[in-house]
């Protein structure tokens, strides 16, 4: 059995920032706090194994950047600031404590055996891969693979499945290449939009506009998991559709932001690449803004 909540950066939710371009950056500040309610259920805490399946095709330079971006999140102290480590610490003030993330095991799928057009039971087979208590399983599939709703209303999901043994349930995150299918709404500020307005986009920390795309998507749907996991954690609005840590802090990267323009991040002078968090191995990345439940508002690390 298996739940799917569909909290995937909705790209639909990016679109509704760009097209509002009447707001100024005044009304934007006017709003009112942004409160996620906690309902009592389950969080991830403590330390909690995530296994990657790669479905595809993936280089191993691609690889790296993706697992070198879940070892930032649990650097020790001591990183370059902003870190990513930094950003992953707002998770602590949620209740329960810290959330320490360790990469575990690796299951290349590079064969296609389910084929290059999945359906949702075929993400469910992929995450069923490992089945460990205090874990998350997160399936990548390649940018040649179609999955059901990409692209038309998600970039990524999480969710759990459970153990038809003991009922125990294990948490999941899919997140999509979209490079060659629709990197203007999920890759996102690395590629113009396809509607609101047309600012240039920013260059890629990694060079890699489809994998940099997946950072902040997966980033997002981390955050995403360890504070709402199944369904009863951190959320505001319906169930069904919930906003979560970072998904409803939605097209902010850096202080200023506003619908269309990510904010103001940092930029390598040499490079011209965009970043705002310092990780593992010397990396960077572009991370989302986080709700901050202690002053229930959006939080950046620049």
């Amino acid at each position: 059995m298996a739940t799917n909540y569909n909290t995937a950066i909705a790209f639909s939710a990016v679109l509704t920032l760009l097209l509002l371009p009447s707001l100024t950056v005044g009304e934007l500040v006017q709003e009112q706090p942004l409160v996620l309610k906690y309902h009592n259920g389950q969080l991830l805490k403590g330390r909690i194994t995530v296994n990657l399946v790669w479905y595809g095709t993936f280089t191993p330079i691609q690889r790296s950047i993706i697992v070198d971006f879940i070892n930032s999140l649990s650097s020790p102290a001591g990183a370059p600031l902003p870190s990513a480590a930094a950003w992953w610490k707002t998770t602590d003030k949620y209740k329960g404590g810290s959330s320490a993330l360790v990469v575990g095991k690796q299951f290349l799928h590079p064969a296609y055996t389910l084929g290059k057009n999945l359906k949702g039971r075929d993400l469910l087979a992929l995450a069923s891969k490992f089945d460990e208590l205090n874990s998350i399983t997160v399936v990548l599939t390649a940018k040649d693979v179609a999955v059901e709703g990409f692209c038309m209303s998600r970039c990524g999901t999480h969710g759990s499945t459970r153990n038809t043994k003991n009922g125990a349930r294990t948490a999941y995150v899919w997140v999509g290449n979209s490079e060659t299918q629709c990197p203007g709404q999920c890759a996102w500020p690395f590629h113009q939009p396809i509607y609101g307005p047309q600012t240039p986009p920013l260059v890629a920390p990694n060079g890699d506009v489809g994998v940099d795309g997946m950072i902040i998507n997966l980033a997002t749907l981390l955050a995403g998991t360890v504070t709402n996991p199944f369904n009863n954690g951190y959320f505001q609005g319906p169930a069904t559709a919930p906003l979560e840590a970072v998904s409803a802090c939605t097209g902010v990267f850096g202080s200023g932001a506003y619908p269309g323009y990510p904010g103001r991040v940092l930029v390598d002078k040499v490079t011209g690449a965009s970043y705002n968090a310092h990780g593992a191995n010397g990396r960077r990345y572009l991370v989302p803004a986080m709700w901050d439940p202690q002053t229930s508002t959006c939080k950046t690390l620049v």
